[in-house]
């Protein structure tokens, strides 16, 4: 049998990990769950509640390819209540989660052969996707004193060395947390439409920040912008697998077609349902409270265990940790954590194939209590036996 390249992308390692965690617990072994960036909460009971009346009253047949008007009409009103940005609903692409977005918008974007730049580290999803579209990922490395995020001299320095068609940044950031400072976003804006760079903004891990920088979109530094975001971070709506983009108005009947060819359309159910999520902020900024107080537990408890190199965590529901001091190979320090004291962590190598081998990142999504429990297993590790 011959196999297209295009299934040659590398693993997305935080699975293997969960693969291996799971084993664990069939085994009978209590894991505490850091790898996998998923909510430990269910969906907003309102959407739940409208799942539920759909179900039973709703034909539930295709949707329109662009999705639900009800649902891009709400997301459009998002963004003037949470930014003061107008955005029209005819911008507004409904999508198989963020997932469904990078395949439209990579392929509405860019032709075979164009050059894409990430910082790096990075979601391993942005270059595997890009490759397997046969379009290149271009590394910037980016460091903790960058923040691990690009700059505007970044992005100008790395196209002056090389054509580059595109550039796709993350506020925050997975792995990170980071995210970028709004006047920064603005110089990188400018960079990008000034070298004719196509900018796409993964804002997933938006309404799931800290107070530390303020948040916002990029359509407020450039309405040229392709954002793309997701329902199943801050809306804890996961395994719906809904998401959305707002695109350039010249954008959007390509990715009609596109969509109409590669999905038909996002589920029904989904989009039914997603229009509550909106109405649903008491219950889910206390999953954000729970958050930020995980967050503060690891930022106190981890240094005690001996990581003691963090990025700071503006956002998303993550720690990056510098482990150069401890190892060399980030992955075998996570095969240990687990083997040792049950806590699955994911190895920075999935983030940044090289640099990574000397950081992980830790997931604090899961319950409280077990935040505390896991940095009492890892202060009773020996990481550097």
């Amino acid at each position: 049998m011959s196999l297209s390249r295009r299934g040659q992308v590398d693993p997305f390692i935080v699975m293997d990990v969960m693969r291996a965690a799971n084993a664990r617990e069939a085994a009978g072994r209590r894991v505490i769950h850091m790898e996998v960036g998923q909510p430990g909460t269910p969906a907003p009971r309102l959407v739940r509640e409208a799942a539920r009346r759909a179900i039973t009253d709703d034909r539930l047949g295709y949707a329109e390819a662009l999705g639900l008007p009800a649902l891009r009409e709400r997301i459009a009103q998002h963004y003037a209540d949470a930014y003061g940005t107008n955005v029209a609903a005819d911008r507004v692409v409904i999508t198989s989660g963020s997932s469904g977005g990078f395949q439209l918008a990579f392929l509405a974007g860019f032709d075979a052969g164009a050059r894409v730049a990430l910082a790096m580290p990075a979601y391993p999803a942005y270059r595997n996707i890009l490759k397997a579209l046969d379009i290149e990922p271009v590394p910037v490395s980016a460091d903790a004193e960058c923040g691990y995020q690009m700059t505007a001299d970044a992005l100008e320095r790395c196209a002056r060395d090389q054509q580059l068609d595109g550039v796709l940044l993350a506020s925050p950031a997975n792995p990170t947390g980071v995210m970028i400072e709004p006047s920064e976003l603005t110089a990188i804006a400018q960079t990008a439409g000034r070298r004719g760079i196509t900018l796409i903004s993964d804002e997933i891990y938006h309404r799931l920040t800290y107070g530390t920088v303020a948040e916002t979109t990029a359509l407020t530094a450039s309405d040229d912008a392709i954002v793309i975001n997701s329902f199943s971070k801050y809306y804890s709506m996961t395994g719906w697998r809904i998401g959305w983009m707002v695109v350039p108005e010249e954008m959007v009947r390509p990715i009609e077609r596109l969509a109409q060819n590669l999905f038909i359309s996002v589920p029904t159910l989904s989009q039914i349902a997603a229009v509550h999520a909106f109405d649903a902020t008491e219950e889910l900024n206390a999953n954000l409270d729970v958050y930020r107080q995980n967050r503060d537990i690891l930022m106190q408890g981890l240094p005690q265990a001996g990581f003691t190199k963090l990025a700071r965590s503006d956002g998303a529901f993550y720690l990056y940790a510098d482990v150069s001091h401890l190892t060399a190979d980030s992955e075998a320090l996570c095969r240990r954590i687990l083997e040792q004291a049950d806590i699955a962590v994911t190895p920075g190598t999935d983030f940044d194939p090289e640099a990574g081998r000397k950081t992980v990142r830790f997931s604090f999504a899961g319950p409280t209590e077990q935040m505390g429990d896991a940095v009492d297993r890892l202060c009773r590790l020996s990481l550097t036996g």
